[in-house]
């Protein structure tokens, strides 16, 4: 079995040169068996993705990180993927004894009254249950595109994740929203209804709303910040 590692990038992206998505998945299922995990949000992309690895029954895990704040639209599309394809995603929640120290010394909705407190939420909610998600993996596969951010405009397909000790994988990094929508009408997958409603990236209900016209596609998320760069922390480019 190969074994996941900065050095190893160079070599598995002259490997997958020219390689279709499940082509690139099979190769890394092959070279990293039981160790290649994929994150979904149940955005566009990611069922995109998840029907790639589960139509064609790919041994892929797929978890998700349930906050305990998404829409019930994310809920909804999370039990239509299940009953379409027959699995059961698994979820990564909070660790309980931190946030409830967070929301009782700092209230529900601290993450409003600074960028501490949000990043510091996110941690909880996301971060942290992501290190869980992706302990003992190689190769984590995202939805991330470049499209969707100017800090993702000079990303590789592939890259070296230093914090969790993972390569990750981005299939979608090229594709436009144009070319995403075409394969979710295709194959007629489950999607989040937000899309329709001007929701270009879906998180956690009180921290995203619907992109107006000629707004950036990250405009939606944090709304209220000032920052020009503004990540929950899941994405950390080395």
């Amino acid at each position: 079995m190969a074994v996941a590692g900065e050095n190893s990038i160079e070599g598995l992206l002259h490997k997958i040169d020219g390689l279709s998505i499940k082509e690139v998945l099979e190769l890394f299922v092959s070279d990293f068996p039981g160790k290649v995990t994929f994150s979904s949000s149940f955005s566009f992309e990611d069922q995109f993705i998840s029907h790639e690895i589960l139509s064609n029954q790919l041994p892929i895990s797929i978890f998700t990180l349930d906050t305990g704040r998404l829409f019930s639209e994310t809920y909804s599309v999370w039990s239509s993927t299940n009953e379409r394809y027959q699995t059961h995603i698994k979820p990564y929640y909070p660790q309980h004894e931190a946030l409830e120290t967070f929301v009782s010394e700092n209230g529900p909705n601290a993450f409003y009254e600074s960028v501490e407190n949000r990043k510091a939420c996110c941690f909880i909610r996301k971060v942290e249950p992501l290190k869980r998600a992706l302990a003992g993996n190689s190769i984590w596969v995202t939805g991330l595109r470049a499209e969707h951010s100017p800090d993702r405009h000079n990303l590789e397909i592939l890259e070296w994740d230093e914090g969790n000790k993972v390569i990750k994988y981005h299939p979608l990094l090229h594709y436009t929203t144009e070319q995403v929508k075409e394969n979710i009408t295709k194959h007629n997958i489950p999607y989040n209804p937000l899309h329709d409603r001007g929701f270009v990236s879906i998180g956690c209900l009180p921290c995203t709303r619907a992109v107006r016209p000629g707004e950036d596609f990250r405009a939606g998320r944090w709304w209220w910040e000032n920052a020009a760069k503004k990540e929950c922390g899941l994405h950390v480019h080395n």
